[in-house]
């Protein structure tokens, strides 16, 4: 399968992977591993789907997804009931064998461990939460922040990001450094994501940060992106601390 798995020095019982648009059962719009029900995909397809990444990757327990708000709400694992799909855009956990997911087309996932392999966190930030504070909210549930190191996976790319002025002022506001992620394009505005989330986990005391590399808009044979197809699927990305 051809999907990414994060190249950062995790310790040993640290299993992470960030899913592509490969492997399977949904059609077209959402071919074809389409995790996200919100979409308008057939649920059925969509169970399937996330059947497939679990049994792939040997998961230990289904991943616990998200409703995905834009927000800063961060839940730790496991949850008192399983009943409910929650609303937040981050999840946290110290206890084994629970898998922590976020979804994305565009916006920026950020896998979290220790160093010591014993916490884990994963983020979903698009420009909303990451001006907020996703990161940051996630980086409060770790012991210990400088023990912390990020990997940041399939999102838009620089060269695409478009964005108003109104963007960049909310960033400048809250970090005046942010400045040097936006450069002008025509009369608006072309941001860095994985720059602005660098500075935010820098600030936060994360200088370990891996991946960045990706831009899913320019890449339709292995990205969902809905900038580029509005209509479209959901990647996942994945973190859990492996108990064997």
């Amino acid at each position: 399968m051809n999907w990414i798995q994060p190249n950062w020095p995790a310790p040993t019982n640290i299993r992470a992977v960030s899913t592509t648009r490969e492997g399977g059962v949904s059609a077209s719009p959402f071919d074809s591993l389409n995790v996200g029900k919100h979409v308008g995909d057939n649920p059925a397809d969509v169970d399937h789907n996330r059947a497939v990444l679990a049994d792939v990757m040997g998961m230990p327990s289904p991943p616990a997804w998200l409703n995905q708000v834009h927000g800063t709400e961060v839940i730790s694992l496991p949850l008192s009931s399983a009943s409910n799909v929650p609303d937040a855009d981050a999840s946290f956990t110290s206890s084994p064998d629970h898998v922590c997911v976020v979804m994305t087309a565009d916006c920026l996932p950020v896998l979290f461990c220790n160093e010591a392999g014993t916490q884990v966190g994963a983020a979903h930030a698009g420009w909303r939460g990451l001006v907020n504070g996703v990161l940051e909210q996630t980086l409060a549930k770790f012991d210990d922040t400088s023990e912390v190191m990020a990997w940041m996976g399939p999102a838009i790319g620089a060269s695409e990001f478009e964005v108003g002025s109104e963007v960049r002022e909310q960033f400048i506001a809250s970090h005046p450094e942010a400045h040097y992620a936006f450069q002008p394009h025509k009369d608006r505005w072309l941001a860095d994501i994985y720059l602005l989330a660098k500075q935010r986990l820098a600030m936060a005391g994360v200088t370990k940060v891996y991946g960045g590399e990706y831009c899913t808009v320019s890449d339709p044979q292995r990205f969902f992106s809905y900038r580029r197809e509005n209509c479209t699927g959901r990647q996942a990305s994945c973190i859990w601390i492996s108990s064997h």
